[in-house]
């Protein structure tokens, strides 16, 4: 019988990093429920099968660790010792060393690090009964938080799943995507036929297209990925910075089963992080603090993720201390970023927390003061073609949403026309379109249009990326959302709705304000895609330095 170790050593992978994912889930679950036997029964599996798995293929040492685990499991199993904070965070502790071992024993390296070797003597010490210190057991090397596993799959479904290269899917559905252009210059080309032959070629060449429509939405569904494996990973995060700042904060998770394209689910970890730290960090009270104020010990953090209009909204609320309307308004004023004395709406006082530099934190800690967090979760998500909004009571919580498209691989967009050139601006950014008044048409970059009796600022497209050579007869503006309300792009020609391929920019262009993207259009030509949000700030801002 042929032995293909190599096969073998990469199930032996995939089962464990699956098997240690739900084992830290639930341990933090058994934290809060420590009679549920059926979640030490899972973990008991898990270590187990770690352990015979390891000692089959030869890695003595890593069979080893999982057996002390499964020996201090079986003891909790059994009730010879009780669940608590400090057995929770040893085994979370021995999670994340497994972690770490199982690949390097893959790879050849089945040894321990002295780190390990302590952790493991703590481990198999507090199995046989004896109290030991377990803060002195676990160093920085165990402490850092475990990594996102985007697509892992659920407990029972291995057998329907296949592990494939994301980059295999990214080729699929660009490829659908230039069948796509090549079909729309190929119906071109047809509708200039004129003759019998043509229209019987058109009709066939349309049920082509529906079919190239439909396996376009398959490989589309192909990318999507439940959220719930990101969003389970942040209870450990939660867990761990409440309890090294003295406080205590639980996750709940909403709406894990929620799908979202997997390239869009790997540039949310860092945002979601950035959020709930500052949420544990400036949110959640200590829980003297919360007791004074009626409020339970242990705040709460819920997670929840939704479809709604063709995107996916994803909320962060917390029953904390909300935000302090007077104290950022301070520290606004101390920045220079708000005249004394001009009054504010609430969200456009809460769109300066996204300031680079901006903090209310009175003095630097591990996790705030320096600035820097919220202004790279704005960044982050403004490069997922996503808005952030935020929503707070003082005394009693904040929510904060991030809106973002399902995918980013392609766009429902709008065609517009500006000094020659074609652009495409994201459809859901879209509120209406407006004939711009023949008095108003000019040269300047930016104006103000009166719509219905309320003052609207646009700006002029071909003003932005160019000057032109004539000034049009005609011009529209296509009115957009934006931070805090509405704003407008004149443009000289609206050509409608499409459905765009994004594809990435040359480097050349990767560092011009305003532009997200590039599409191929029906007669092969390139036409940019726009970033409305970068592109409005942008072009507002400077006109304000030149003020």
């Amino acid at each position: 019988m042929d032995f293909d170790r190599e096969k073998i050593v990469a199930a032996f992978l995939a089962e464990s990093e699956e098997g240690l994912e739900r084992t830290e889930q639930h341990l933090i679950a058994a934290e809060t429920d420590p009679g549920n036997l059926e979640l030490l029964d899972e973990m008991f599996r898990v270590a187990h099968t770690i352990k015979g798995n390891a000692s089959a293929l030869d890695f003595p040492q890593l069979a080893g660790f999982a057996h002390v685990i499964e020996d201090l499991l079986e003891a909790l199993r059994k009730q010879e010792l009780a669940i608590s904070r400090d057995v929770i965070s040893l085994l979370l502790h021995g999670v994340d060393a497994l972690r770490a071992l199982v690949p390097a024993a893959a790879e050849g390296n089945d040894r321990l690090s002295p780190s390990h070797e302590e952790l493991k003597k703590a481990i198999a010490s507090y199995a046989s009964g004896l109290e030991t210190p377990v803060a002195a057991a676990l160093s920085s090397e165990q402490v850092s938080s475990p990594r996102a596993v985007p697509g892992s799959a659920p407990p029972g479904a291995r057998n329907r799943t296949l592990r494939v290269d994301t980059d295999k899917l990214d080729r699929m559905l660009n490829l659908s995507g230039e069948i796509a252009i090549a079909q729309g210059r190929l119906r071109r080309m047809i509708e200039d036929l004129k003759s019998d032959a043509g229209r019987k070629l058109l009709e066939l060449h349309r049920e082509t297209e529906i079919l190239q429509k439909i396996l376009q939405e398959q490989v589309m569904d192909v990318r999507l990925v439940p959220v719930g494996p990101l969003f389970q990973q942040f209870a450990r995060s939660v867990r761990d910075i409440s309890q090294s700042h003295n406080k205590l904060a639980r996750l709940q998770v909403v709406g894990a089963d929620v799908e979202v394209d997997t390239r869009v689910l790997e540039h949310l970890k860092d945002p979601l992080l950035h959020m709930i730290r500052n949420a544990v960090d400036h949110g959640i009270e200590p829980p003297r603090v919360r007791h004074t104020m009626g409020k339970p010990p242990c705040g709460s953090l819920t997670l929840t993720a939704f479809h709604k209009a063709g995107n996916i909204l994803i909320q962060l609320s917390d029953d904390g201390a909300g935000f302090n309307r007077q104290r950022i308004l301070a520290k606004a004023r101390a920045l220079e970023l708000l005249p004394e004395g001009e009054k504010i709406s609430d969200q456009e006082l809460f769109n300066l927390v996204f300031k680079a530099g901006f903090s209310t934190a009175e003095q630097v800690t591990d996790l705030s003061g320096r600035g820097v967090g919220m202004d790279v979760v704005r960044r982050n998500i403004e490069l997922l073609r996503g808005n952030i909004e935020i929503q707070s009571t003082e005394g009693k919580g904040t929510t904060i949403t991030l809106r973002l498209p399902l995918t980013l691989a392609i766009i429902d967009g709008f065609s517009v026309v500006a000094n020659n050139e074609t652009y495409v601006i994201p459809l859901e950014t879209i509120s209406e379109c407006v004939e711009l008044p023949a008095d108003q048409i000019s040269s300047e970059a930016v104006g103000v249009l009166s719509l219905r009796g309320e003052p609207l600022p646009y700006v002029r497209l071909r003003e932005v990326f160019g000057k032109p050579e004539r000034r049009p007869e005609r011009e529209n503006v296509v009115v957009v959302h934006r931070e805090g309300g509405y704003a407008g792009i004149a443009v000289e020609t609206l050509l409608g709705e499409c459905q765009a391929i994004i594809k990435p920019l040359n480097r050349l262009f990767r560092d011009v304000p305003g532009v997200s993207g590039s599409t191929i259009l029906d007669d092969g030509r390139v036409a940019l895609i726009l970033d409305v949000s970068t592109l409005l700030r942008e072009v507002i801002s400077g006109q304000a330095r030149a003020v």
